[in-house]
């Protein structure tokens, strides 16, 4: 397929990564209560719950507007959903990072630190179950800006944009989307 054959996106793949990793503490709170949602162990449950189903999913990527779709089984959902699960703001040295409000049922965090990589949160929740979540992600240095939402509806669909830009590399946007079989 198309995103595995171009040698920009493994670039870029691998420069994200280091990046991102580098940036965040691997430190997390044990032993008492998370100051915000859980968003690593509520999409921790959602691979395993995904594992178990094997839905097939129609996966729809796209790099620079070169569009694929195929209708596919993904073997791990812990993969699939990291950069959910990386958007998690449960960090000792975050714990007051981040304004929280709460109306018509949509939890929001919304980042004080413009250096922080997570900008915003938004939950919305009936009867103590998600119905959607929408992250917006976002760094900028000398080197790269990338800014990314990623959005997931329990059961029906799960989505990545991402806009990269690069010193001396240029601009690129991904998307994927994933579609879940009925």
């Amino acid at each position: 397929m198309y995103w595995f054959k171009s040698g920009t996106w493994l670039l870029t793949a691998v420069l994200t990564g280091i990046i991102l990793t580098g940036c965040k503490p691997d430190v997390k709170e044990t032993g008492a209560a998370l100051k915000y949602f859980d968003l690593q162990g509520y999409f921790n449950g959602e691979a395993t719950r995904l594992n178990k189903l094997n839905r097939a999913v129609l996966k729809t990527v796209s790099h620079n507007g070169v569009v694929e779709s195929k209708k596919v089984h993904i073997g791990n959902w812990t993969r699939e959903l990291d950069l959910f699960i990386g958007s998690d703001i449960n960090r000792p040295a975050w714990k007051d990072s981040y304004d929280v409000s709460n109306s018509d049922n949509i939890l929001l965090y919304r980042a004080k630190d413009p250096d922080l990589t997570t900008r915003e949160i938004m939950i919305k929740k009936e009867n103590q179950h998600v119905k959607w979540i929408v992250i917006f992600n976002g760094t900028k240095n000398k080197l790269y800006q990338t800014i990314g939402k990623l959005t997931y509806y329990p059961d029906s669909l799960y989505a990545i944009s991402k806009f990269q830009r690069v010193r001396f590399l240029g601009d690129n946007t991904y998307k994927v989307q994933g579609v879940f079989s009925r």
